[in-house]
């Protein structure tokens, strides 16, 4: 409790702290998202979600001197770290890089005012839960993200799941000394977690995609009276379905999939005749490969 308390209000943060916090950080982010087997990992979820940024935020302004010094803290650090994570990537993907950075313009705006009213945080009143009570929600949000995706491909994410968990815990008792605030923010971050963790594992995540086409042009031939399935159905479903053409276009056939789970398995196409095409499908969260066996 007292590592939380110092974490969280006992440290002398100069402005020559922020600004050296905001280039590591910056660094950091742009290298470790440059790691090609970290690709859809925890570890490279800082480059592309809100959770460990909510918890840099936080940790500014409850070891701010004032509303101001909270605003500017908080502004200074984001306007420095956001567009480093960016130019820190140049070398590696180029020039275009720096058009994402315009995602994060206005949110890097936005900490200005987070910062002002979040420093009301320190004051250690009931009535701060109103202030906590969205970052909880966005956090939960994140939660139940990673833990789809974690389900999707165990145990990839399945560290950023845990960080938005054990962090919408250690706000509340970090943050309120009242007995009362802290077990009502308790409450509000566990049945968060709780009706989110319900609707997620009771709908399960997909990877809806469409991983083929039968035009005129196509290798292999198929339409809606050829048989289309996983040689391990563990892995999802498929089906063909008709693509209707537009005034002078044709129609044309799509090898549709719900895919289950990350791994490879085999994609069949069985003419009503009983001849086999087979693929080797090589699935992943938001891609696949696919391969002529």
């Amino acid at each position: 409790m007292k590592v939380l308390h110092k974490i969280f209000g006992g440290i002398n943060l100069t402005w020559l702290k922020v600004i050296i916090l905001a280039v590591v950080t910056g660094i950091y982010t742009g290298l470790i998202n440059q790691v090609p087997f970290l690709l859809d990992t925890s570890f490279r979820d800082i480059a592309i979600s809100f959770e460990v940024w909510i918890f840099f935020g936080i940790f500014i302004i409850m070891n701010s001197k004032s509303n101001l010094d909270s605003a500017l803290k908080c502004f200074v650090f984001f306007l420095i770290s956001q567009p480093l994570v960016y130019l820190v990537e140049v070398p590696f993907a180029g020039w275009e890089i720096m058009n994402y950075y315009r995602n994060w313009i206005l949110w890097t705006i936005l900490t200005f005012p987070m910062g002002f009213i979040g420093y009301y945080l320190k004051k250690d009143r009931w009535w701060g839960l109103f202030i906590l009570t969205p970052v909880l929600i966005l956090l939960a949000f994140h939660y139940a993200g990673f833990l789809g995706d974690t389900m999707f491909s165990f145990p990839k994410h399945l560290l950023s799941c845990i960080f938005c968990a054990v962090t919408m815990i250690i706000y509340v008792i970090a943050i309120f000394s009242g007995k009362k605030t802290r077990i009502t923010g308790l409450i509000i971050s566990v049945a968060l977690m709780c009706v989110l963790t319900f609707l997620t594992v009771s709908n399960p995540p997909v990877y809806d995609t469409v991983i083929m086409t039968c035009d005129a042009e196509s290798e292999v031939y198929f339409d809606d009276s050829y048989t289309v399935y996983l040689s391990d159905e563990s892995f999802g479903t498929l089906d063909v379905d008709v693509h209707k053409g537009e005034t002078n276009e044709e129609d044309f056939y799509l090898l549709h999939a719900l895919l289950k789970k990350v791994g490879k398995t085999d994609v069949i196409i069985e003419s009503p005749s009983g001849e086999k095409v087979i693929y080797e499908i090589d699935i992943r969260r938001n891609d696949f490969d696919l391969a002529k066996k």
